[in-house]
């Protein structure tokens, strides 16, 4: 670890080998579920913002500084925080570094960035609007938390990003992007004692804290019948939720290991193998866990004709069922050990896929030598672990289902 002479702390991987310098930045807690229900989609047209041009370099002239110097500072929004990914060689770090500072904290919002960004940002929601998936996945969202900021759409509505203004913008940077939510990783070409003044170069003047916004813990709230929203298509999009577990939960590996063998494991999973192998009803059906900070979800999806959806629900309830009675058999529970952390290490083929996974420990307050424990933990989960979990997390009676398209025989 390091820490900067200002007290801002970082998880440093020093690699000189390679002259490249990975940063992966995570404000914790400063995502869309922060913004008040007016300003929807703040955080994503914030971030598109902000390397929209900075200090005296118009948005034109800040692309141009970054390409010409193997550069890229960019930032994105979430459900739960708010990020900034820079990319550089080594002897462009000094450049690099001072674009993110300028972005943080001379951001020039100019009125023709603000207002092309913010027509391309509603023409794409209007649009969406008509995609079966995003239609799907707003309304399952809007189901499971209907009193809840996870409830509302990531990206906004075109009405509410359209309303957002550059007073806004500075608001919400000026209170979200704080120096006590900052989660830290950086891997390459940089010693600790140089990392240490450009953290304080780069969020030293940041405010130490923001305003407290309080947001409840909410598990998703499930139902027994279908939601059939009506579309003329020739197949049905398919997505379903149940309950997970978030990152802290005692459980969480056991629910991985699960979710793998269920859904998560592609053509090794028992869905693929029910729906896809056996029966021809998809060519592809998916699950994976989503831990929230306030909440955890088990999700997943198909697609199907319209004849066919009844029974491909039917098998994946089946599936959820037999997984909760009977849970994994010994082979498939081992095959899932070995490919969980045998794959592990190819997820860490890079940098910035590096300065990601020490960002990750830290929001999920892992410790530093979580890289060596994780196949441990793995490992440890049983057969009977796998079946108690599912048996806590999988109720096929109460499978949060939507349905985008004209499905037969299926109630509403």
């Amino acid at each position: 670890m390091v820490k900067s002479p200002g007290g801002i702390e970082a998880w440093l991987v020093r690699e000189p080998s390679i002259p490249i310098i990975a940063m992966e930045v995570v404000w914790r807690d400063a995502g869309e579920k922060r913004a008040p229900a007016n300003q929807a989609g703040i955080g994503g047209l914030l971030a598109a913002m902000l390397d929209e041009g900075a200090g005296d370099l118009n948005s034109q002239a800040f692309a141009e500084r970054q390409q010409d110097n193997g550069i890229s500072v960019s930032f994105s929004a979430g459900r739960d925080h708010f990020s900034l990914s820079l990319r550089s060689l080594s002897r462009s770090a000094g450049t690099a570094f001072e674009l993110a500072e300028l972005a943080l904290t001379r951001p020039r919002f100019d009125d023709e960035a603000l207002e092309r960004l913010k027509r391309s940002i509603a023409t794409q929601l209007i649009r969406d609007q008509e995609q079966p998936g995003t239609i799907a996945s707003t309304t399952l969202y809007a189901t499971a938390f209907p009193s809840h900021p996870y409830g509302r759409p990531q990206r906004g509505t075109a009405e509410s990003v359209s309303a957002l203004g550059r007073e806004d913008l500075k608001a919400f940077l000026a209170n979200e992007l704080t120096r006590d939510r900052l989660v830290i990783g950086v891997v390459g070409d940089i010693t600790a004692e140089q990392l240490g003044p450009v953290l304080d170069r780069l969020f030293g003047s940041l405010k130490a804290k923001g305003d407290p916004v309080a947001v409840a813990e909410q598990p998703p709230a499930l139902r027994e019948r279908p939601i059939v929203v009506d579309r003329d298509l020739p197949q049905s999009v398919v997505q379903f939720m149940g309950h997970g577990v978030r990152r802290d939960d005692p459980d969480y590996y056991a629910a991985y290991v699960m979710n793998y063998i269920l859904g998560g494991g592609g053509f090794n999973s028992r869905l693929t193998v029910e729906v896809r192998e056996k029966r021809g009803l998809a060519y592809s059906v998916y699950s994976y866990l989503i831990p929230m900070r306030e909440s955890g979800i088990w999700q997943g999806g198909v697609a199907t004709r319209n004849d066919q959806v009844a029974e491909s629900l039917r098998v994946i309830r089946s599936e959820l069922d037999r997984m909760r009675k009977k849970g994994p058999g010994e082979k498939e529970l081992a095959e899932a050990k070995t490919f969980l952390n045998g794959s592990f290490p190819l997820q860490l083929s890079s940098n910035s896929a590096i300065a990601g996974t020490l960002v990750g420990m830290q929001l999920a307050d892992l410790g530093p030598d979580y890289i060596d424990e994780r196949p441990k933990l793995i490992n440890a989960v049983t057969a009977d672990d796998v079946r108690r979990v599912a048996e806590r997390l999988l109720d096929p009676s109460k499978l949060l289902v939507v349905v985008v398209g004209r499905p037969v025989g299926l109630g509403g």
